[in-house]
């Protein structure tokens, strides 16, 4: 009964000055809104990053020197590339202390009218006998090994091609290929690919329409280190032994991005620290007006034997409805805005990994807690003036 009662006269006094109210609500609610939405936006990109790392299969990955960043820009952005170096390095990475599988990629790029009857891509040839990336997608997608003239596309790719059917026949540098599948989503820049068997790759440069490569080159190579090998000690075994190629852990793909991503961390939250002084600030001048406003009232309440813990928690259920408000309809605001808005930011556009209801709930919680926080500290300097007050001098006004 004393909580309901708590509530009914809190709700009234804030109805007193509507407007008052409305404008820091308002306030905890863009706070809380904007903090909700880039705590949402850096989690997705990091775990995105991190999943893809993971799904990718190597341990090390190794390409020619200076593509490192070409690499990432596939493995991580869908972005299509191309590079190459000797297919003679296999062998020489494969000698590598530590190595336990080796595989390699070549990429190719499709231009719309050119060479292909297909929208901008990436061809990817990779090798059947050695490969331990794209098999356990391909074992699922088709259940067999691909044949010479055979395709299968990614995820991403099948809706830019717009397959309808299954097996659909496309002119790839020259070259018919049957589009025999589609492969899972893997997360990882691949899903924008097309998959053939590296037997074809002879075929494709003898039509002349291939721009870079010749014959004997790949684009990259895939390394699984042995069990209980440190990846990081093969990395450096394989920078020792040639100049001519860039070796990276996996640990380490998208390294640059997760930094850039760790500066703008700070600068935002640097930004909603001088926001949440401000907003303690304001809170601080609505309550200050509000517990002068109420002096009388509360004079009147001690005078008639209401004790100052009544007084606190009449107080404080204002403070708290107030600052709940606020954040609830910032987190609402934040969230839908991570949902909505999210893709249209070029890093966000194919996530590998989206947010867990979990991950989405200490979110909105951890915005709760400060937008209400905020609330708390601003009104507790009014509050131990209102405490202070003595009921006869306030009552007659001296």
């Amino acid at each position: 009964m004393q909580n309901f009662g708590l509530s009914y006269f809190a709700i009234k006094n804030l109805k007193k000055n509507t407007l008052r109210t409305a404008i820091l609500a308002v306030a905890i609610a863009l706070m809380v809104a904007t903090l909700v939405f880039a705590m949402s936006f850096v989690r997705q990109v990091n775990s995105s990053i991190k999943l893809t790392s993971e799904r990718l299969g190597a341990d090390v990955i190794v390409v020619p020197a200076g593509a490192r960043g070409a690499a990432e820009d596939i493995l991580l952005e869908n972005q299509s590339k191309s590079f190459y170096m000797d297919s003679g390095m296999v062998e020489k990475i494969r000698g590598i202390k530590g190595v336990e599988q080796v595989t390699s990629q070549t990429y190719l790029v499709t231009l719309t009218g050119l060479c292909c009857s297909v929208p901008s891509s990436l061809i990817v040839a990779f090798n059947q006998d050695t490969d331990f990336i794209v098999k356990p997608w391909l074992s699922k997608t088709i259940g067999r090994r691909l044949n010479k003239g055979e395709a299968i596309v990614g995820q991403e790719s099948a809706y830019n091609i717009n397959l309808g059917l299954m097996e659909v026949d496309s002119v790839l540098f020259g070259n018919v290929f049957r589009m025999v599948g589609v492969l899972d989503k893997t997360g990882t820049g691949l899903d924008n690919a097309i998959f053939i068997s590296d037997e074809n790759i002879d075929a494709l440069i003898k039509k002349g329409n291939v721009a870079g490569i010749k014959p004997g080159q790949i684009s990259i190579i895939f390394v699984r280190a042995q069990k209980g090998v440190d990846p990081y000690e093969i990395v450096r075994d394989i920078t020792n032994a040639t100049v001519e190629v860039d070796a990276v852990a996996r640990k380490d793909i998208g390294k640059g991005l997760i930094n850039t991503l760790r500066d703008i961390n700070r600068i935002f939250y640097f930004t909603m620290l001088l926001s949440s002084v401000l907003s303690i600030f304001l809170a601080w001048s609505v309550f200050s007006a509000i517990a002068n406003e109420r002096s009388r009232e509360v004079g009147i309440m001690r005078a008639i034997g209401a004790k100052e813990s009544h007084i606190v928690k009449l107080f404080f259920a204002e403070v708290f409805l107030i600052g709940a408000i606020g954040s609830i309809a910032g987190i609402a605001g934040g969230t839908a805005l991570s949902l909505l808005l999210a893709k249209s930011f070029f890093i966000l556009k194919n996530p590998a990994a989206d947010l867990s209801v979990l991950e989405r709930i200490l979110i909105s919680l951890s915005g709760f807690a400060i937008g209400t926080g905020i609330c708390v500290i601003g009104a507790l300097s009014p509050l131990q003036r209102l405490k202070k007050l003595e009921p006869l001098v306030v009552i007659k006004g001296e």
